[in-house]
């Protein structure tokens, strides 16, 4: 797989609701603090929304989409002076996904998903993401239309199997949304997610990825990104936020705590599997990283691995 595949895979992002909602007349409504990451998208209309601790609200129109990524309280209104209505008060329980009428709607529909990471480091992706992904153009639409239509159909009329469907075409619309915001960002920020637009770091990235137990060099690294040693050493540090061994390392972490939570490998074998030549060599390499041992993190005693790897990511300006 690619890196954004690795990663996304490895945080294993599942959706904890899907549906949307068609508002119609004037209206406001107000989203509290949550956990993981929102993916909508305006389906018909326009709207306007307003995150938290952000300067200035941003227009939706039609086809745009949009990812939060991180945690903020917002507001998405026909008008922001309007007194804002809490969404647990027009998702009243059980509510079971599909489309919610706002005054009988017909003026704007939304629809999207909302998803939590269930594996470790969470951080590691949204920590990479500024907290309004906003994507407007003509061609980020052009490539979302598809999935935007299928999933308005099927939340507008349910089928059997429909929920399944809606739930991974919400899941592919956030994987397009950052694929997209990563092919369009002219930011400059810094974390591994901004290496991946880079053609030459890419190369490099996607070949540590492939194959995380090569012994690796510098010299070889380098090679692949068509630079010298030193102008790629100092271009990765500066785009990814830390050095080239520092991230290898970290990621085949990450490759081993999954592999100690989620199979029966050795710690040995485990080890083998990372390029590494002995159990002791790889342990020492895991607990400078992770916080703890492999034993302890395979346990869950892990409290410190989220603030050592979360080093891989350093947050994109706001």
């Amino acid at each position: 797989m690619d890196p954004l595949s690795d990663v996304l895979s490895l945080l294993r992002p599942r959706t904890y609701s899907s549906g949307g909602f068609d508002a119609g007349g004037d209206w406001s409504i107000q989203f509290s603090r949550y956990e993981g990451i929102k993916c909508y998208a305006v389906v018909s209309g326009q709207c306007w929304l307003l995150v938290e601790e952000t300067p200035d609200p941003v227009r939706l129109k039609k086809g745009d989409c949009f990812l939060l990524p991180r945690h903020r309280p917002f507001r998405i209104a026909s008008d922001l002076a309007l007194t804002p209505v809490d969404i647990k008060k027009i998702l009243k329980p059980p509510f079971n996904g599909g489309i919610v009428s706002i005054n009988h709607g017909g003026d704007c529909l939304i629809v999207g998903g909302h998803f939590t990471l269930s594996g470790d480091h969470a951080n590691i992706l949204l920590e990479a993401l500024p907290p309004i992904v906003h994507l407007h153009t003509e061609a980020d639409k052009a490539e979302l239309r598809w999935s935007l239509e299928r999933m308005r159909q099927e939340l507008r009329a349910p089928r059997p199997g429909g929920h399944l469907i809606a739930q991974h075409l919400a899941q592919m619309i956030l994987v397009q949304a950052i694929r997209l915001h990563l092919e369009g960002s002219s930011e400059g920020g810094i974390g591994w997610i901004f290496a991946l637009a880079d053609k030459q770091l890419s190369a490099s990235m996607h070949a540590m990825h492939e194959n995380p137990a090569h012994h690796w060099t510098l010299q070889t690294l380098a090679e692949l990104a068509g630079m010298s040693r030193t102008i790629f050493a100092s271009r990765f540090k500066a785009t990814v936020g830390c050095s080239v061994m520092e991230y290898l390392a970290r990621w085949r972490m990450l490759l081993a705590g999954n592999k100690l939570t989620s199979s029966r490998d050795s710690i040995a074998a485990i080890a083998l599997d990372l390029g590494y030549e002995s159990e002791s060599a790889f342990s020492k390499a895991f607990k400078r990283i992770m916080g703890c041992s492999p034993r302890q993190y395979a346990r869950g005693h892990n409290p410190a691995a989220a603030r050592s790897v979360d080093r891989m990511s350093v947050a994109s300006p706001s």
